[in-house]
């Protein structure tokens, strides 16, 4: 199987509206699908591309218009400055999890198979999937199945995580899989497996606070008319984009000037998400949650 199958790969860079001669940012590299479609429409341009998965640097090529930094995209600004680039044209994320990383059983990411429990996407983070399950009070357990599961019988499933692992560390997918199932009904039991899943990695990784840095970031790097392209793949992270593009911030409203309009630092290009076509989804089933939307910095500076 492929490393990763690139989602709403043509859309994706379409989005970037891209001058051969600017400077590009895919700040998730994986596979390399979207950066080499990137690469094919440079000149003189650049391309920096960003994961923190040592697994992806065997997929890099070696092209002269490519700079691949083997880090969390957290540190956008950081890695910029540090080859010598203080603004961009535009920059492409596509978020969640990799191909790769799913069907890489010892990664941990999936429920489907007993694996280690682990879930990080960098390998140098300390905190894995195990750590938290093992270690975190009730309560933590349960407010993070509520926030960032969606589950509404969070409480019972962390209950039963402590009972179990009074008695028995719980060490693998596994089982984490046996212990939770007498909390979760039958009929919705594969959703709700994969609400945990998803919780539990967004944990490990800190991913929503991870792209909040992320898109604060890309205001402070684009240049006006520069382009932001994120697919996003669950409610919790569209919902970030969706607001900050509309408002510049994560809470509240956008300042507005004397005359009521909106002061922020992108408008939209798409008032609603693209999704994958029909055809992109019969070849590949793992798009079908994507949500793609584009803006375009504005002069607004806060």
């Amino acid at each position: 199987m492929a490393y990763h199958e690139p989602v709403l790969l043509h859309e994706s860079v379409a989005g970037l509206n891209i001058i051969p001669t600017g400077i590009y940012v895919d700040v998730t590299f994986g596979g390399g699908g979207h950066s080499m479609e990137i690469l094919k429409q440079l000149t003189t341009g650049k391309l920096i591309a960003f994961d923190q998965d040592p697994d992806a640097i065997r997929n890099v090529p070696s092209h002269p218009n490519l700079i691949f930094v083997n880090q969390n995209f957290k540190h956008l600004k950081r890695y910029l400055r540090f080859h010598g680039i203080t603004q961009i044209d535009g920059l492409l994320a596509d978020l969640g999890v990799s191909s790769h990383q799913f069907d890489t059983a010892s990664r941990g990411f999936t429920f489907r198979e007993d694996a280690p429990l682990d879930m990080r996407m960098g390998q140098s983070s300390s905190l894995s999937a195990k750590d938290i399950v093992n270690s975190w009070e009730a309560f933590e357990l349960a407010q993070i199945f509520r926030a960032y599961g969606e589950l509404p019988n969070a409480k019972k499933i962390a209950d039963l995580i402590c009972k179990h692992r009074d008695e028995k560390p719980i060490e693998t997918t596994g089982d984490l899989r046996s212990v939770i199932t007498a909390a979760i009904p039958q009929k919705i039991w594969h959703k709700q497996l994969a609400q945990v899943f998803q919780a539990l990695r967004i944990a490990v990784n800190d991913e929503l606070l991870v792209i909040k840095d992320l898109l604060t970031q890309c205001a402070e790097v684009l240049k006006p008319e520069g382009r932001l392209v994120i697919i996003a793949y669950h409610s919790l992270e569209d919902r970030l984009v969706k607001t900050y593009i509309r408002e510049g911030q994560f809470d509240g409203e956008a300042p507005r000037d004397f005359y009521g309009n909106k002061l922020v630092p992108f408008n939209a290009i798409t008032r609603k998400p693209i999704t994958p076509s029909t055809e992109e989804l019969n070849k590949n089933n793992r798009s079908r949650s994507a949500k793609l939307r584009i803006a375009e910095r504005t002069t607004y500076t806060q």
